[in-house]
């Protein structure tokens, strides 16, 4: 009779051990997978307990059949212990199960908060650059800490630099009046035609107060002043006094960022409205400015915290739509869509250009359109032809992705072999990298 009692302890101990092993483990599975299909709902923390109470019953009842017996006795201490390891490994799971929950609940989280963050689409962007490029400084070939050779300078202290990679236009100091205007041959006169269109990358630093870049328009050191000028914060655009502002959507605040970035900015001038674009959004749209831009200087403010740089700033005159310039003359060309330097990969801001011939596309359906890329002369000529195909066959892919028929597009590269004028000149060049829209 005792070795049979004995039997149906230990037989209990192992069904009891081997249920709550089985059952653990799907419970953990089962809480984890509900951890990473849904972050708002909490996953449970404990682990069912009816596994203990199971254990606990057992023991009872075989306690009672045994009572009084020494080697009762004796096998009741060998399984209450057995039953106390399988309650112990049952709640070191339950710990480990807890910390791999909320770990991956965290992460999750994490991943949720990034998603929602605003995200740089350029979908909606509708920045086109003017057609003629009359100043074009990418720092190609300047000596690193020496004045940037395209400009003259205002007040403070500027020199050329290289960061993260790139040469930049590095203001190590500067006050709120000075910094850098572009020379050119007659200075002196008003250079800004009526409609044109500016464009520069600068850089922002993590959690720097009030760091601020400025746009006068007009040249500090020869020409009368402009009273009012563009302010520009990591997440705003303001024009003259506060009262004409403009905060990035979705934006925490307008002066400070949790991190460092490069903002592209474009400004588009036709007579007397202006336009100011940061990255992917328009933040202001004024209609009538009330005077007349003249020139261009660059600057920022003080340099007690943060470091200043620009790059990449084009000067370009306004053209008629290009439309109107189609219907005239069967095709049009923009220097709007850029690339990688010896890529084809699209730069973002190039989906203003790219949005425009979409939706041309959109209104009349009637037009289709040879993509033909063209390159400057430098580097070598098979490597530019190569090139030029590549690029022509990205803006052709990309306008089909937009939802433009297949059947309406083909793509072609010249390279280097038909320019619009001497790659002599940082202007000539950019002029000379262009795509062209061809009737077909």
């Amino acid at each position: 009779m005792k070795k049979y009692f004995l039997l149906i302890f230990v037989f209990s101990m192992l069904t009891v051990g081997s249920f709550a092993q089985i059952k653990l483990d799907k419970v953990v599975k089962r809480s984890i997978n509900k951890a990473e299909r849904n972050v708002e709902n909490r996953v449970e923390r404990k682990i069912d307990k009816g596994v203990d109470k199971a254990l606990d019953k057992t023991e009872e009842a075989i306690d009672e059949s045994v009572k009084g017996d020494d080697k009762k006795k004796k096998d009741e201490k060998n399984s209450s212990a057995a039953g106390k390891e399988v309650k112990r490994d049952v709640g070191n799971k339950e710990e480990k199960a807890d910390e791999t929950i909320e770990k991956n609940t965290e992460q999750i989280a994490v991943q949720k908060e990034e998603k929602t963050s605003p995200q740089l689409t350029w979908a909606k962007y509708d920045f086109v650059p003017g057609t003629e490029i009359f100043f074009e400084d990418n720092q190609e070939g300047e000596q690193n800490g020496e004045f940037p050779s395209k400009w003259d300078l205002a007040g403070g202290v500027v020199e050329n630099a290289s960061f993260d990679g790139s040469n930049v236009i590095y203001f190590r100091e500067i006050g709120n009046i000075g910094g850098i205007t572009p020379l050119l041959t007659d200075s002196k006169s008003d250079y800004l035609p009526d409609e044109f269109t500016i464009e520069f990358d600068c850089y922002f630093e993590q959690d720097v107060y009030s760091q601020r870049y400025y746009v006068s328009f007009y040249g500090i050191k020869k020409q009368k002043s402009v009273l009012k000028r563009l302010i520009l914060y990591t997440n705003q655009a303001q024009y003259g006094g506060t009262d004409i502002q403009g905060v990035y959507p979705g934006a925490a605040r307008s002066n400070i960022d949790k991190q460092a970035r490069w903002r592209h900015i474009a400004i588009s001038f036709n007579k007397r409205a202006l336009k100011v674009y940061m990255d992917d959004a328009r933040l202001l749209n004024i209609p009538n400015i009330e005077e007349n831009p003249t020139g261009l200087t660059l600057g920022t403010t003080s340099q007690k915290e943060g470091k200043y740089f620009i790059r990449n700033i084009r000067i370009a005159k306004g053209a008629v739509p290009l439309y109107d310039k189609f219907l005239t003359d069967g095709k049009f060309v923009t220097t709007g869509i850029k690339f990688d330097v010896n890529k084809a990969t699209i730069k973002a801001e190039s989906m203003g250009t790219i949005n425009y011939v979409v939706k041309m596309m959109q209104d009349h359906p009637e037009l289709n359109f040879s993509v033909e890329g063209h390159t400057d002369s430098d580097g070598e000529e098979a490597a530019n032809q190569k090139l030029s195909e590549a690029r022509s066959k990205a803006v052709m892919d990309k306008m089909i992705e937009l939802g433009i028929a297949k059947d309406r597009l083909t793509s072609k590269g010249h390279g280097e072999s038909k320019p619009m004028t001497g790659n002599d000149s940082p202007e000539g060049k950019a002029q000379n990298r262009r795509v062209e829209f061809v009737k077909s």
